[in-house]
Formats: C-alpha cells, sequence, structure tokens
C-alpha cells in the first residue's frame, strides 16, 4: 500500500512471518491510514498473489533490468508503502467490500482503458478496483510484467490529471501454496488423506442499471472463439478478471443486452460478444419466459449473427444454464444465413449460465438445458423394451407347446396290439 508524492503512510508494528488477519484487523489498519493518505483509492487485484512472485521475479538482486516489477518498484521507492499481513482466505473475497465499508463508497470496476476519460472529484473519496490475470507456470513473468505496465500506465494517467491517490496491490488468494509436510510422532500411522482447500471460484460478471442495480449475470467456465478452423481463444480470463468493458449494454423490463468490448483478439483490432435476450409472455404457461434471440460477433467492422432459440430460454425469474452452448454437434447456436459469415466461426462456451431479468443479485435458481430423456435414458428404454418384447415371445411360445396324443403314422393301419390269456 503506497500513496502519491507529498504523502505519507503510518508505519504500523511490523507483522510476524506467517501472520495472517481477519476482515476485521485489516479495516482497522485502514482506519489507520486513511487519515493522512489521500481517498481516492485505487485497488489492484490480481487474481492469485504471492511474495514469493517477488522474490523470483522481481530486482531483490539489483538486477532491476530484469525486473517484473519495473513500475512497481520505483513506486514504492518514490513513497513510504505500509506493508499489510496476510488476510485468511475465509475473508479473501471480501477485500473489496472491506474498503467499500471503510470509505463509504461503492466501488467502480474500471478498465485502464477507460481511466482516461474519468474525472476524479478530490473532494470525494473514491474507489477504483483495477482486476489483473494471473496464471502459474511458464508464462507468470511475461504476465506479471504485463500487470506492472498496466499498473505503471494507471498511476502515470494520475499523475496527468494531478490527482492524488491511495494504491493497493494485493492478490485474491496465494499463487504458491506451501504444503505443510511436518508429521509429530504421534500421527506417524496410517491417517485419511485430507483433500486440499477449494479453489476460490471467480465471481460472475454483472452489469448494473442506470440506478446502480445488478440487471444482468454472465458467468462461464470457458467462452471460446475459433476463426476460419483456426484454434479457439478463450475470452473467459479476459471477461471475468475486470478487464472487459461492457459500454453498449443495457436492461429494461423486457430486454436485455450484454455486450463484452475486446480489443486484440484473433488479430482483430475490435471484437464485440452481444447477447440479446427477449422477455415474452407465453400464454400457454402463463408466465413470463427469458428467451436469448441472438448471439453476435461484430470485428473489424464485420458482423456475425447466429440465433439462439433453439432451447436457450427459462423462466423469467430463473437463470438458464447449459454445460455446452456451440454451434456444432446438436447446436444451440445457428447462423442466421448458410451464407452469412457466421459460418466461418467457431464457437462453444462451457459450464454457461445467463440471466436477463429479475436479478436480486446472485443467479437465482437454474433452468438447466439437459431434457430429461437424455440419449442415454432412450438407449436404456430401447433396450428394455426389445427385452421385454424377447422374453414375452419366448413365454408366448413355451405356452403354446403341446403333447402328441398318439405316436403311430395317422396314413399307414393303426398299430394292432395282440391280447393274449
Amino acid at each position: 500500500m503506497w500513496t502519491s508524492d507529498g504523502y505519507t503512510l503510518p508505519t504500523p508494528l511490523e507483522p510476524s512471518a506467517g501472520e495472517i488477519v481477519s476482515g476485521a484487523k485489516l479495516a482497522s489498519y485502514l482506519k489507520s491510514a486513511w487519515p493522512t493518505s489521500p481517498r481516492n483509492v485505487l485497488l489492484f487485484l490480481q487474481d492469485e498473489l504471492s511474495m514469493d512472485d517477488f522474490t523470483a521475479y522481481g530486482g531483490v538482486y539489483g538486477n532491476k533490468e530484469d525486473s517484473a516489477f519495473v513500475n512497481l518498484e520505483s513506486a514504492l521507492q518514490a513513497s513510504t508503502p505500509m506493508v499489510l499481513p496476510a488476510l485468511a482466505w475465509t475473508a479473501a473475497d471480501s477485500v473489496e467490500k472491506i474498503f467499500q465499508q471503510e470509505l463509504a463508497v461503492p466501488a467502480l470496476n474500471i478498465a485502464p482503458s477507460e481511466l482516461s476519460q474519468l474525472q476524479l472529484n478530490t473532494d470525494q473519496p473514491s474507489l477504483l478496483v483495477i482486476r489483473l490475470p494471473y496464471t502459474a507456470g511458464a508464462h507468470s513473468k511475461e504476465l506479471l510484467r504485463k500487470n506492472d505496465e498496466t499498473i505503471g500506465y494507471v498511476l502515470n494517467t494520475l499523475r496527468d490529471q494531478s490527482a492524488p491517490y491511495t494504491a493497493v496491490y494485493t492478490g485474491l488468494r496465494p499463487s504458491h501454496v506451501i504444503q505443510d509436510t511436518s508429521m509429530s510422532w504421534e500421527l506417524a500411522g496410517r491417517s485419511l488423506l485430507q483433500a486440499p482447500p477449494e479453489q476460490a471460484v471467480k465471481p460472475p460478471l454483472t452489469f448494473n442499471d442506470t440506478k446502480g442495480k445488478p440487471c444482468i449475470l454472465l458467468w462461464a467456465n470457458q467462452l471460446n472463439v475459433g476463426y476460419d478452423r483456426g484454434q479457439f481463444f478463450d475470452l473467459g480470463s479476459l471477461t471475468f478478471n475486470g478487464s472487459v468493458s461492457l459500454n453498449g449494454s443495457f436492461c429494461n423490463g423486457t430486454l436485455s443486452k450484454l455486450v463484452l468490448n475486446y480489443q486484440n483478439v484473433l488479430n482483430f483490432k475490435s471484437f464485440q460478444v452481444i447477447f440479446f435476450m427477449h422477455k415474452i409472455f407465453f400464454p400457454v404457461s402463463a408466465r413470463d419466459w427469458s428467451v436469448m434471440e441472438q448471439v453476435q460477433l461484430n470485428y473489424d467492422g464485420q458482423t456475425a449473427i447466429f440465433n439462439a432459440s433453439r432451447g436457450i430460454y427459462s423462466p423469467a425469474e430463473y437463470s438458464f444454464h447449459c454445460q455446452k452452448v456451440s454451434n456444432a454437434q446438436s447446436p444451440l447456436l445457428v447462423p442466421r444465413v448458410v451464407t452469412d459469415n457466421a459460418t466461418r466461426w467457431r464457437v462453444l462456451f462451457t459450464d454457461f449460465q445467463i440471466q436477463g431479468f429479475n436479478v436480486t443479485g446472485n443467479f437465482s435458481y437454474a433452468s438447466d438445458c439437459a431434457s430429461f430423456f437424455t440419449p442415454a435414458i432412450w438407449m436404456g428404454l430401447v433396450t428394455s423394451l426389445l427385452m421385454v418384447l424377447i422374453l414375452t415371445y419366448g413365454l408366448h411360445m413355451l405356452m403354446q407347446l403341446s403333447t402328441m396324443d398318439r405316436f403311430d403314422d395317422p396314413k399307414g393301419p393303426s398299430i394292432s396290439v395282440p391280447q393274449t390269456e
């Protein structure tokens, strides 16, 4: 945690190694920092982050040119940073809420590219949340370097606007988990295997109406798109880390439109995925239904439209869920015209869930696309029916069997048996 030039942060007691605090303890640290720091808060939330990342990829050995945190290290050296202890995993998902409660303002999830269009009021507190991705493995350093460039861009933008700020860089969960392999003498015998803690589930993408209330929710494990038989590109990492822009989206009582704006996807400078949903009243069921009519792809001035009325519907008060939404193999997405640009695209959404009406904060009960009579159930029913028919025919044939009442040839003379006295 650090501030812009001209401001200082209090120096708290150094946290002991391995100290983990609760959400209330973190709030007390923040209260001590607000009197001497700007109330315009930049919260850089990375999916995963650990101190080992700074040790492995930072300039701790003096080689700053090879560091993945050049802008971050420069910002920390120019101020007096405040190192906060680790937050308990049970409260990790509430980091954003803790800052909202302390500042008494709602959080604004913003993409770095939109920051230049925002004018901050230094007299009023604000909370800007910039979400950063993370991927463990060989590309960790490159991704951390890109995140550092994003941090540098945001700080330079506020510096150009002469807006004072307080910046916080943290992770929602650790990127390196040290497994405790120590075993006491008493526990040296057989013991049950313990499953590792479950990974935190990424929150759904939320679009708010003009009153600030959520009206559209979207979640998916993967949002894969492919062009001209090329490899799939997963939009999920860009969609659920806060970097996607929702400009052009809107919602009302009967129509919901969710627009996902991307840049530099599959060699296209601009790329959009648009979901169109209508709320329609069906007299037969005497209730309102949410029907997704189209999924539209806009890329560099061209358009590909998929009709999505084959099964993408649910009661208006429910959400829609489907394990696979695709334009291949029993598709739910069908090109509007056979010769349309949509035939050049491959779309595959896995574990897809969306709700465009009657949103109360989180997803409502999900209406799943899987029908009750799946192919496996039909195969079992047909096989069982065939077996029953064969068994019935066999029993019928056995019941029709009868023994012969005579054993001689009816065309020849009858058998005579002489009697002897």
